[in-house]
C-alpha cells in the first residue's frame, strides 16, 4: 500500500475527500500540508503523476491541490469528467476559495482582470533575476491570476513567465 498522492509507503492513513465521503490513502507528509500546500510546494511535484490516476477521489485531490498551488499549466492538462470536476470545485468552495470570496484583481484604472485577459505595461519595469526590462506598451496576453494575491498577475514577457504588479498594467 502506498500514498495515493506521492507514492510514499510510510506513515499512511485514510483521508476523506468531502463532500462525497470517499477516502484515499495519504502519507504523513501529505497529511501535514494538504490544507496549506504552499508550505511545502516542492513535495507536491508528485501531483504531476497522481493527477493521471483513474480514481476520481485522487483526481479531485490533485485538482484541489493544483488549484491552491496556482499550477495552471498542470490544470490545463488535467481532464475531469463533469461530475468529478463539480465534486472538486464543491470542496474548494467549502474551503473558502470560491471566487466570490476573493477580492477581484484590478488594473491601474480599476478595471477587473480575469484569466485570459490581455494587458499593456504602462511603465518600463526592470525584471529582477531575468536580466531585461519590460518596456512600456508591451502587450501581455492570456494572463493568469496569482494565487491568493489580487495585486499580482502572471504573464509571459519576452518569452519568460513573470509576476507583474497590477498597478503597472492597463487592460486592453
Amino acid at each position: 500500500m502506498a500514498c495515493d498522492l506521492c507514492g510514499s509507503e510510510e506513515g499512511l492513513s485514510a483521508y476523506t475527500v468531502v463532500p462525497k465521503e470517499e477516502t484515499i490513502t495519504i502519507c504523513e507528509i501529505c497529511s501535514a500540508s494538504i490544507d496549506e500546500p504552499n508550505t511545502d510546494e516542492k513535495h507536491w511535484n508528485c501531483l504531476h503523476d497522481s493527477m493521471w490516476s483513474t480514481e476520481p477521489a485522487v483526481q479531485v485531490m490533485a485538482y484541489r491541490l493544483l488549484t491552491k498551488l496556482g499550477a495552471q499549466d498542470q490544470l490545463d492538462m488535467l481532464y475531469l469528467e463533469d461530475d468529478v470536476k463539480a465534486w472538486a470545485e464543491e470542496g474548494l468552495t467549502q474551503e473558502g476559495l470560491a471566487q466570490e470570496n476573493i477580492e477581484p484583481t484590478r488594473d491601474s484604472n480599476g478595471q477587473i482582470l480575469v484569466e485570459g485577459d490581455s494587458v499593456s505595461i504602462i511603465k518600463d519595469l526592470v525584471v529582477k533575476g531575468a536580466g531585461f526590462t519590460a518596456k512600456q506598451g508591451t502587450s501581455v496576453k492570456n494572463i493568469r491570476m496569482a494565487p491568493g494575491d489580487p495585486t499580482h498577475i502572471q504573464g509571459r514577457v519576452n518569452g519568460t513567465m513573470i509576476f507583474l504588479k497590477t498597478e503597472f498594467l492597463k487592460k486592453q
